[in-house]
């Protein structure tokens, strides 16, 4: 049974100086403790321990660099969070518009045009839960004025109440038919079907993470993007091995090129390259980022 107790702020310090933690008054630890939990900060200082059982402290472990170390994650995650909207605008545009004039504005609800017609229900019962809910005045306005009418509204409404997980379900849910998937995909310089419904699954989980808060610096990520052998636009000579897929590193090369499409000019290389450089003691290999990444065709363009 478990029995530990909550610690006080100063049971918290004290706990952590035993265990070799260097904390010096300018570090600010009771401010810190108070405002971000023992347990999130305990996802930072992990690494610092040479003896995870006894969580002993590596010599010369400090809390100022636990405290950098959070920064960075936080700030890595509203950059990527600002990238991840531009995308998601982007990829909702698109496939209201093509899908809308391939067929009609309902085919998100046409169950002949999926693949996986229980994967449909679900996502169209998150909809509906969602377009319920909403004060959207768009949405309370259409159901108002079209009372007999018992679809959802249309596209262009309706999906504007979705999240980029369930954009992302519904393009790969398509079947490989449907015209319009080849077209989007192409759009993005994906080529095909092949490629894209991979890159939007990554880039969601990602933003899941940032939405959640959850650390994104040293943590493997799941599942393997399928990457293009020769992509139509700059991309990176030096390409991760298939093992390395759990770094954040090949996620951001996504991006990157989609966003190099939605956003051309953009600054995405700028302000990750001086994120780097206002946290020295981050370590890049923890993100799996390669020597002079910013040099790469991909980043520099």
């Amino acid at each position: 049974m478990f029995e530990k107790r909550a610690f006080t702020i100063s049971q918290q310090i004290n706990q952590l100086k035993e265990r070799g933690l260097i904390i010096n008054p300018e570090d600010e630890a009771e401010h810190y403790l108070s405002h971000i939990s023992y347990y999130r900060l305990g996802e930072y200082w992990y690494v610092m321990q040479e003896d995870k059982v006894e969580h002993k402290f590596k010599p010369n472990s400090k809390f100022a660099d636990v405290i950098a170390l959070y920064n960075f994650d936080r700030e890595l995650r509203i950059l990527l969070f600002d990238v991840i909207e531009k995308l998601e605008i982007s990829l909702r545009t698109k496939m209201i518009y093509h899908l809308s004039h391939e067929f009609d504005p309902w085919w998100f609800q046409n169950f002949d045009l999926f693949q996986d017609s229980r994967a449909l229900v679900k996502t169209l019962s998150n909809l509906e839960e969602e377009v319920s809910r909403t004060k959207d005045i768009t949405i309370k306005s259409h159901f108002k004025k079209h009372k007999d009418d018992l679809r959802f509204p249309p596209a262009w409404k309706s999906l504007e109440q979705t999240s980029f997980g369930a954009l992302s379900k519904l393009y790969g849910n398509l079947k490989n038919s449907i015209k319009s998937k080849d077209t989007i995909a192409k759009e993005y310089g994906a080529v095909n079907h092949t490629y894209l419904p991979s890159w939007l699954q990554s880039i969601s989980q990602i933003r899941n993470h940032c939405a959640h808060h959850s650390r994104l610096w040293n943590r493997n990520l799941p599942g393997a993007p399928k990457l293009l052998s020769k992509p139509p636009f700059h991309w990176v000579s030096k390409v991760p091995k298939q093992h390395e897929f759990q770094y954040l590193y090949i996620h951001l090369c996504l991006m990157k090129y989609m966003l190099n499409i939605v956003q051309p000019k953009n600054h995405f290389t700028e302000k990750l390259d001086e994120l780097f450089k206002k946290y020295p003691n981050v370590d890049p290999n923890a993100l799996g980022m390669k020597a002079s990444w910013q040099k790469e065709p991909l980043w520099s363009a």
